[in-house]
């Protein structure tokens, strides 16, 4: 049977799980007794202590804190690699659809019940399932989600990034603040706009390819009319997720099999 270190008392230590010790034994029979950062679920205080006590080491009652928070968003610790943030989501309401380039998510729901979606695609939504109290759910970088609250109380969970994506001692008391905040922050910083997980300079980059095939078209003498259909064309391809290589191809092959006439006449004009 485990013996429990002397004097120790699981009801001294709330904070704490029966069994764990406080005292960890040392060589030579010392003990050292750690301190402990001030939990202020724990100790029964208000929401208004709730803050960001990042990057500094760290406790607190996760479940406890979560159902306490007010606020749509609350960052309670912000570290260089991972930050844990605080939400609550009113009855009816969701995140709001976004997308992580560079992040990894974590979220787990401590009250309430709804549905999460993800996609690789805005407009491919194509995971969806149910979630409730004790759910917890992983969102891959690149990765489309929103989670939506179909309860009759506001949704409360906390969601771990990594590494950070929100600025360290956020708090937005509301989902239209949230909002409001980080196009501030685009307009401060020129933060790039995300589309499918790629910046407009991005998406330049990945199109290079196709734009320097239809300036060798021009140099050819090419139908202009034709340069404009094939690489419109390829451009949607790219779009529904084709790569620039496989959208010229299958372009190219539509042309050359004859399956698109029309690409074919407007080659001849």
């Amino acid at each position: 049977m485990h013996q429990q270190p002397y004097g120790y008392s699981p009801s001294l230590y709330p904070g704490h799980y029966a069994g764990i010790p406080y005292y960890w034994a040392y060589p030579a029979g010392t003990s050292y007794a750690y301190p402990h950062a001030p939990d202020p679920v724990n100790q029964g205080m208000s929401s208004q202590v709730l803050r960001d006590y990042g990057p500094d080491p760290f406790t607190i009652n996760i479940n406890r804190a979560a159902r306490l928070n007010q606020n749509y968003r609350t960052t309670l610790w912000t570290g260089p690699h991972l930050q844990v943030t605080l939400m609550s989501i009113n009855p009816g309401e969701d995140i709001g659809l976004e997308i992580h380039p560079v992040v990894d998510q974590f979220l787990r729901i401590e009250q309430g019940q709804g549905f999460v979606q993800m996609g690789k695609r805005k407009d491919r939504l194509d995971f969806v399932r149910n979630v409730q109290d004790d759910s917890a759910i992983m969102v891959p970088s690149g990765t489309w989600h929103n989670v939506t609250n179909t309860g009759s109380t506001p949704m409360k969970l906390y969601s771990i990034y990594a590494p950070p994506n929100h600025p360290a001692n956020t708090v937005d008391p509301t989902k239209a603040d949230a909002k409001s905040r980080m196009q501030r922050r685009r307009q401060e910083t020129g933060e790039a706009v995300m589309i499918d997980g790629k910046t407009p300079d991005d998406w330049v980059r990945h199109t290079e390819y196709l734009v320097n095939e239809g300036l060798d078209d021009v140099k050819r003498g090419i139908n202009p009319t034709h340069i404009l259909q094939e690489f419109i064309l390829m451009g949607v391809l790219v779009g529904k997720g084709y790569s620039p290589e496989q959208a010229y191809e299958t372009v190219e092959e539509w042309e050359r099999t004859g399956v698109s006439k029309l690409l074919q006449q407007s080659k001849n004009m």
